[in-house]
């Protein structure tokens, strides 16, 4: 059984010093801080975080991040953007989509990302036929995940109608659409399958699910299996989902469904207060995205009363614009400032220091979503540890508090220099053994896609 001595650590109850980490079977035996130096332990230079979990990826579309950064007339907002991501979408196969997902699953690793949900709805051939086998698309992302040693939860994605007044799918949007019993049969070929962590189910938005097919598809899912929805990421949605069914969208939700700790609500983007405190006291988890969520014109959610109601968060990397969780955090709480004009406004009493505070609650929030045991250095906990630098130059002459602020708000991945996960070291000194493989893979897959 590994023993390790951190520098200091990031605990459930703060930062602390000299930190004996045990670690046996993937996970985190006994944790002791201010511990007296062992000769028989591994000494773990810097500042140990609990890994990152990244709650909502669509794989695919890091390999289309910073193509949509124009416009000729000004207009362009999420629905233009959209139209852009299915023609992107079109170009793919299981072969560019496993080259994709494996260079950005090795970037997340090296960021400080440990875990993954795949929010996975790109299952059919252009044309809406199924491959041969049907599950091609998905072995390709667990695939992908099981190589490079991220904990992969597969979420497949339920998607049936082009809006909420229930008109078909159209041309580009066959590649999603799967039936209940289709995309329940799906799920079931990855049950115990040897790359995948966690197996969900995600219901893409009221808008692409019947309210009736939601119910059908949730009632036959095992109970405590993680359940992931798009939810009121657009004011168009909102406006949508009001005309089909008389209420906005996370309403709608909360007052149809069994909704507790196994949600995640990704985006909640447009809140009214109830909305905001109802989701809180659910115990469902808000998926937030917020360098996606910018890029898109998405809006701000409604970080400071959520929090003040005990809401549990979770970040997501969604598009791909952004792979780094410091990053998430950090836009996280600069749009709260500049909606709020003042700072640090995550921070409480018992939890001064900001970065400590989002890093804690997005961490502990994502092991939930994802139905993984992890999220805190702390016994019985999934082995998942990131490894800062505190030799890096932004960190000088500062305790290791001041250190994880400076991560979160300055340095950024950069500062990230060792990943654990599962209990197996999968990034030493900033490198992945399979990132040069992956660089070339990806770099292939891109050129075959290009134009």
């Amino acid at each position: 059984m590994p023993i390790y001595r951190a520098d200091a650590a990031l605990l459930p109850e703060g930062v602390a010093r000299n930190v004996r980490i045990a670690v046996e079977g993937g996970r985190i035996g006994r944790v002791t801080a201010g511990a007296p130096v062992d000769g028989a332990e591994t000494r773990l230079p810097g500042l140990a975080l609990p890994g990152m979990a990244n709650v909502h990826s669509h794989a695919f579309q890091r390999a289309m991040a910073g193509l949509t950064e124009w416009d000729a007339g000004g207009q362009d907002n999420f629905w233009s953007w959209r139209e852009e991501m299915y023609r992107f979408a079109e170009r793919l196969d299981p072969d560019t989509q496993r080259a994709i997902a494996l260079f950005l699953y090795i970037e997340m690793l090296k960021a400080g990302y440990t875990a993954v949900g795949e929010f996975h709805y790109l299952h059919n051939r252009p044309d809406g036929a199924p491959y041969a086998p049907a599950t091609a698309m998905a072995d390709a992302i667990v695939s992908a995940g099981k190589d490079c040693g991220i904990a992969l939860a597969l979420l497949p994605t339920l998607y049936m109608q082009g809006g909420a007044d229930g008109r078909p799918l159209n041309k580009r949007q066959q590649r999603f659409g799967k039936s209940v019993d289709q995309i329940l049969s799906l799920r079931e070929s990855f049950r115990g399958k040897d790359g995948v962590a966690s197996l969900g189910l995600a219901l893409h938005s009221l808008r692409a699910v019947p309210p009736g097919a939601m119910q059908e598809a949730v009632a036959q899912v095992e109970a405590g299996s993680p359940l992931h929805i798009h939810a009121a990421e657009q004011v168009g949605e909102v406006d949508e989902t009001v005309k089909a069914y008389g209420k906005r969208p996370v309403e709608y939700l909360l007052d149809n469904f069994d909704i507790g700790p196994r949600w995640c609500f990704v985006h909640s983007t447009h809140l009214t207060p109830d909305e905001t405190s109802r989701l809180a006291r659910s115990g469902a988890v808000a998926g937030l995205c917020p360098t996606t969520e910018a890029d898109l014109g998405d809006g701000i959610f409604p970080l400071v009363p959520y929090l003040e109601s005990q809401g549990q968060i979770a970040i997501g990397g969604d598009s791909h614009v952004g792979v780094d969780p410091a990053e998430e955090l950090r836009l996280l709480d600069y749009v709260q400032r500049l909606a709020l004009r003042r700072r640090n406004v995550a921070a409480i009493q018992s939890q001064p220091h900001t970065a400590a505070r989002l890093w804690s609650a997005a961490a502990r929030g994502g092991a939930q979503a994802l139905g993984l045991g992890s999220g805190a250095i702390a016994e019985g906990a999934r082995a998942d540890l990131v490894m800062l630098d505190l030799e890096h130059p932004s960190f000088a002459g500062r305790d290791a508090a001041k250190s994880l602020d400076t991560y979160v708000f300055v340095a950024g991945c950069g500062a990230v220099r060792d990943v654990m996960a599962g209990g197996k070291w999968v990034v030493k000194s900033g490198h992945h053994a399979l990132e040069e493989t992956a660089l070339a893979g990806w770099r292939q897959a891109l050129a075959s896609i290009s134009g």
